[in-house]
């Protein structure tokens, strides 16, 4: 990250300009300074600046109308206000419409300063995350699949020596655990990935459709063939089949997929000619294979064929420590295909998305995050951005909670407490008083207005 930035100063107080000015050339920025929004504007356009410090009350065009025409042109620039603290419910409401941040006149120097590196820090890590991205799209590399989980990265080895063989593979998990990742992940990195990859759903259709898909079918085989149609086992010839829920196959089919896996031969439906192939078939199921082989709802001997290399994914409630890293992955991924410039989600968010059991695993927090990229309105994801479900919050135990009132009320009531705690600690340092809460400042200003908490004196 640059140690050197062009800060922009709006503010119709010339003492206040002086001051930061003298304040940022003596830590070696270049600031710029604006008597009023529409000076501020100008400078904008012309100069560029990497961070703007504005005030909200200004003659000509405040600080909000400024805000609103400067997003409109470079939304990616953090703009942070400067707000008497009547004015406060103003300045958290321009966060929803992308201001990064905001500070309190008479503020202490030494905490704007933090608020603009941690804007500046911001920016860094997303210009990181977004070439991260790009390069990690451009291929199927190990480094796709994003992990900390170490049950993960034992997959993430193993399966790497799997695509150095023929084998046959199966993989079970949940739905949504990232069965195809993995077996797309296999084929890229196989000697066969230059050969199709090709997926089918088994579930998805019925027996007899499912036949032909699978095995192609000749010219007047049935009533509408007027053609002949090649099959997913002959379109994948130098390739890789993925049977998604093969679970899900009936068994004169199972039949039929026994033979392709022990003779790698089949014939078309309809046809008499034996078609040879070239594939690798790889299973995935959310299904208890064993217990269907027990039920008789599952062929003994095609589990055999099928189970050469069985890998089994971890849900992610069992994956704690890989929902911050994938839900900020997908945080960059929606922002991309959404054109948005959301820069991070608050700590209070991410909490409640690691305290969530995930029934949907992987799956459910892509969705999650995608909606809370569109129902956010700033350039922050908060708790309220999250669906209902996942918005409620239980305090931390200290002692026994009030009883009465509902649930919601207790948490609200006992977390005020914690804060105006916290707050009197830190004699009224609202930056010590959130690292303390383990929140954002951003978050913490929310809650002041939420709890009309009055202003607590700094000591």
């Amino acid at each position: 990250m640059k140690q050197s930035w062009q800060i922009l100063i709006v503010d119709d107080e010339a003492n206040v300009r002086r001051m930061l000015t003298t304040a940022f050339t003596l830590d070696g920025h270049r600031p710029l300074c604006a008597a009023n929004g529409c000076e501020a504007l100008e400078l904008f356009h012309s100069h560029q600046p990497d961070v703007v410090l504005m005030d909200i009350r200004m003659p000509v065009l405040n600080g909000i109308e400024a805000l609103e025409k400067m997003r409109a042109v470079r939304p990616g620039t953090p703009v942070i206000l400067m707000t008497a603290y009547a004015a406060v419910e103003t300045a958290v409401e321009a966060l929803r419409f992308g201001a990064f941040d905001y500070v309190i006149k008479p503020f202490d120097l030494s905490e704007v300063k933090l608020v603009i590196q941690r804007a500046m820090q911001m920016q860094d890590m997303k210009q990181q995350i977004n070439q991260l991205h790009q390069q990690l799209s451009k291929s199927y590399q190990w480094g796709h699949i994003l992990t900390q989980s170490p049950a993960m990265m034992e997959i993430c080895r193993d399966t790497a020596k799997i695509a150095l063989s023929h084998a046959s593979v199966l993989i079970s998990g949940e739905s949504g655990t990232g069965k195809e990742l993995i077996a797309r992940a296999i084929h890229y990195n196989s000697g066969r990935s230059q050969g199709p990859f090709i997926k089918i759903n088994c579930a998805a259709l019925p027996e007899s459709l499912l036949e032909s898909e699978l095995f192609g079918h000749e010219k007047g085989a049935f009533t509408g063939a007027q053609l002949q149609r090649h099959g997913l086992f002959e379109r994948a010839h130098g390739g890789t089949l993925l049977l998604d829920e093969v679970g899900e196959m009936p068994l004169n089919l199972q039949v039929k997929l026994l033979r392709v896996l022990q003779e790698r031969e089949f014939e078309r439906i309809g046809g008499s000619q034996t078609v040879r192939v070239d594939i690798r078939i790889i299973a995935a199921t959310n299904r208890d294979i064993p217990a269907m082989v027990e039920a008789g709802t599952f062929r003994n001997d095609l589990w055999y064929r099928l189970n050469v290399i069985h890998l089994t994914l971890p849900p992610l409630r069992e994956r704690l420590e890989d929902i911050s890293l994938l839900a900020n992955h997908f945080l960059q991924k929606f922002n991309l295909e959404n054109q948005r410039e959301i820069i991070e989600i608050d700590t209070s968010t991410m909490a409640l998305l690691e305290s969530h059991t995930w029934p949907g695993n992987i799956r459910e927090l892509s969705n999650i995050i995608e909606r809370a990229v569109i129902m956010s309105t700033g350039m922050v994801i908060f708790p309220e951005d999250l669906p209902p479900l996942l918005q409620a919050s239980k305090p931390i135990s200290g002692k026994e909670p009030d009883t009465a009132g509902s649930l919601k009320e207790n948490v609200k009531r006992y977390e005020k407490t914690l804060i105006i705690s916290a707050l009197n600690d830190n004699y009224g340092n609202r930056t010590r008083a959130a690292m303390l809460l383990g929140i954002s400042r951003r978050a913490l200003m929310y809650k002041l207005q939420e709890y009309n908490i009055e202003q607590i004196a700094e000591g």
